[in-house]
């Protein structure tokens, strides 16, 4: 209302402003204009009510006299309370006004411990985890093909930069350090022991006996020529020669004999055998120090090998090469499967509310683990950053947000208080 801005909380018009700033400016502005109108007017009303009554006026005169002066007390005490917040009152240095620039930094903190305290805190954030459904939502976004194609290629660009940025010497030795050196370190006795028991009792060995068998008697059938004179040349120079022939065709039928008994006999004394033997050597393998050594003996031999080196480089590149294709190639097979495997994910866990229920209870965890650990760090930007802010920059910011809701108060203030006014002069002609 003074030409230096005494009863207006008016932002610096130096500052650069922002389009959204300017509109929230003028905005804030007509708020003032009107706010401060009206309290203008309580001030004329109430002078000019006053010498009205004084000179002999009506009754109500005092009435209107009493509504003014109150409204008017009012009107300055929502004026002095919002004008407060931002800067002196008259530019006088009143303690507890100018809160914004002079307490900047402490209002930041509170901020900060209000946001961690009520926004941050494990039970909200369970509560807010659980109330949204991120498994249901997030299966039911993969589960659109377009979806689940969005995501594929996402990923394959990833792969596909850090294939190309990753060295293969680096990536070799780190596969030979993760992979080689822990299975050079891990017993491989006791393992092998037990992946050959569950072979043993799922009947596999059983049924690659029979896989080389089958093979063996192909190859015998489609090799007879072959077979005969291998055994005939073997013969004693001697012997005679039909007699040789004799003998080698003897031999290949009971070979081919003995393979057929073994197909067909379940129980036959070789699959016994072969049982056996396998049983004694897991029960070695787990239990027995010499055979337990001589496996790491040989697992030492084979990972020492050049061979394996070469193999780890080939494995490398195959794979790189396979990743790259895949993300220069949305047509590719592996993004296909990517693709496939991702909606088939979706409908799993659409479906499935067991797993629907372990996954949400993954991601609760997940997230209040990180949120909680990380919470004051995440809401220490919040005091840094308003420490940081200039005092007059900072006020203009919170001013130009909250400055027109503000004046709302001086306005009601204004009109409660000249109703208050009305109410209490009435009171007080009525009981006098």
């Amino acid at each position: 209302m003074t030409k230096d801005g005494a009863m207006s909380t008016t932002t610096e018009p130096s500052l650069t402003l922002t389009d959204v700033e300017s509109r929230q400016l003028r905005g804030l502005r007509r708020m003032k204009a009107g706010a401060g109108g009206l309290l203008l007017l309580t001030v004329t009303i109430y002078v000019l009510a006053t010498r009205w009554r004084a000179s002999g006026g009506p009754a109500w005169a005092g009435y209107l006299a009493a509504a003014a002066e109150a409204g008017t007390i009012g009107g300055l005490a929502d004026w002095f309370a919002v004008t407060a917040l931002f800067r002196h009152p008259l530019g006088l240095p009143i303690p507890h006004t100018a809160l914004l620039p002079t307490r900047k930094a402490e209002l930041g903190r509170q901020l900060q411990q209000f946001v961690a305290t009520n926004f941050l805190s494990e039970g909200v954030i369970r509560d807010k985890i659980a109330r949204f459904g991120v498994t249901a939502r997030f299966a039911a976004w993969l589960g659109r093909p377009e979806h689940a194609a969005r995501l594929t290629a996402e990923l394959a660009t990833v792969a596909g930069g850090v294939v190309t940025v990753a060295r293969d010497e680096d990536v070799q030795r780190l596969i030979e350090q993760i992979v080689l050196r822990q299975l050079a370190d891990y017993p491989v006795g006791p393992t092998a022991g037990r992946l050959l028991s569950a072979v043993i009792s799922q009947g596999s060995h059983q049924r690659f006996l029979d896989l080389a068998i089958d093979k063996a008697r192909d190859w015998l059938t489609h090799n007879q020529d072959a077979v005969l004179r291998v055994v005939t040349e073997q013969a004693p120079g001697w012997s005679p020669r039909f007699v040789d022939k004799r003998i080698a065709n003897r031999v290949y039928n009971e070979v081919l004999r003995f393979l057929s008994e073994v197909r067909a006999d379940p129980r036959h004394q070789l699959r016994r055998t072969l049982d056996d033997y396998l049983n004694t050597l897991v029960a070695n393998l787990q239990s027995d120090p010499a055979t337990m050594a001589q496996a790491e003996r040989l697992k030492g031999r084979l990972l020492g090998h050049p061979e394996v080196r070469r193999v780890v480089a080939a494995l490398w590149i195959a794979t790189k090469r396979m990743i790259l294709d895949a993300a220069a190639d949305p047509s590719s097979e592996l993004r296909q499967q990517a693709q496939d495997a991702l909606l088939g994910f979706a409908h799993r866990l659409r479906d499935d509310a067991a797993l629907r229920e372990k996954a949400d209870g993954w991601v609760e965890n997940a997230l209040t683990h990180v949120i909680t650990t990380y919470r004051d760090d995440v809401t220490a930007v919040i005091s840094d950053t308003v420490d940081r802010w200039d005092a007059k920059e900072a006020t203009r910011k919170i001013e130009l947000q909250v400055g027109r809701d503000l004046q709302y108060i001086r306005i009601n203030g204004t009109v409660v208080g000249a109703l208050a006014g009305l109410v209490i002069h009435a009171l007080s002609v009525a009981l006098l």
